[in-house]
């Protein structure tokens, strides 16, 4: 009986069985119908974002509008030369450097932090409001913004200074005041984005398994040991790629903020590479340098996203590729 068992029980070799592997045409043609939904954002790309990179030549070019950018004369790394041997380009770049670290070191956890105070809002009409109050700011832009900030903090008038002026301090000039210049840049960067970026995070906390909560309760954890040991490590994850991208927009603090809040006053400390870049290619005309002057922006944020993605991957297993 003892033979007749195991004779029943020996596993017989599973049959070779050759599976022929489709070619790439086969598969894009069986699954045609996926890949035409695809096509419109493919089209989109190629056109308004990677046919447009062929305008990058003209950095190494003599441009001017009589030959176009195919007859211009090629001048090679001239304009990048002329920018780093440029008497104000360290100051430039010092300055670019220091509002980015700030807004990413500032602004960066404040999405997560609104996130993480909004999930914790048990009344859902009120945590409604709030969400909606505080992401409004995103959809306006910043010619509006300044305007806005021009009006409640001018000292002629403006409610802010009232009420300090009412209190018994002296009224204070905010803008245009190189004494307060990066504290406005960085509270309407916050003020502006907070409210738009904790979504993608309130999005990554209804995902987490509520039963880790319910594991918590049992072994005793109040609301902020939750916080710390079931929430935050289950949104490390989008944490990480939100820092990554970050990371990539150091050389670029965005034009716009720095163009309209920049005053002569404050030039010294407000004139970074977006503004630069602007004012050498639009204002002066001299479109091969200011074309120089973003390639570089752009090669520098292309190093740092590949070297922090590389670090994130190291170290937490976290990466974008």
């Amino acid at each position: 009986m003892r033979n007749n068992a195991k004779a029943t029980t020996t596993p017989q070799p599973l049959p070779h069985v050759l599976v022929k592997k489709k070619s790439l045409r086969k598969r894009i043609w069986q699954h045609r119908v996926f890949y035409l939904f695809l096509l419109p954002g493919v089209l989109w790309f190629l056109i308004f974002s990677y046919v447009p990179m062929y305008g990058i030549t003209i950095a190494f070019k003599e441009f001017n509008f009589a030959d176009g950018i195919m007859g211009s004369p090629w001048v090679g790394l001239k304009y990048f030369e002329q920018f780093f041997t440029y008497y104000q380009s360290g100051q430039i770049i010092r300055n670019t450097l220091i509002i980015s670290a700030m807004k990413l070191f500032i602004g960066f956890p404040m999405p997560i932090i609104l996130a993480l105070l909004l999930n914790e809002v048990r009344f859902t009409g009120f945590k409604r409001t709030i969400q909606t109050i505080s992401y409004l700011p995103h959809f306006i832009s910043w010619v509006v913004v300044v305007t806005l900030m021009q009006r409640l903090l001018t000292p002629y008038g403006g409610p802010v200074n009232e009420v300090i002026a009412t209190l018994g301090f002296e009224k204070i000039t905010f803008l245009g005041n190189i004494d307060y210049f990066y504290q406005m840049i960085i509270m309407s960067d916050i003020w502006k984005g907070i409210g738009w970026g904790a979504i993608i995070y309130l999005a990554a906390i209804a995902g987490v398994d509520q039963q880790q909560y319910e594991a918590a309760k049992i072994d005793g954890a109040g609301r902020f040991r939750q916080i710390w040991h079931v929430t935050l490590p289950s949104i490390r994850g989008v944490m990480v790629i939100m820092f990554i991208l970050a990371c990539g927009n150091i050389m670029s603090v965005g034009y716009e903020q720095l163009l309209l809040l920049n005053t002569p006053a404050t030039a010294s400390i407000g004139t970074v590479l977006d503004v630069y870049t602007i004012k050498a290619g639009l204002e002066e005309g001299r479109f091969s340098y200011a074309t120089a002057v973003g390639l570089f922006q752009a090669t520098i944020g292309l190093i740092l996203i590949v070297t922090a993605n590389q670090i994130s991957r190291k170290v937490n297993d976290t990466s974008l590729w």
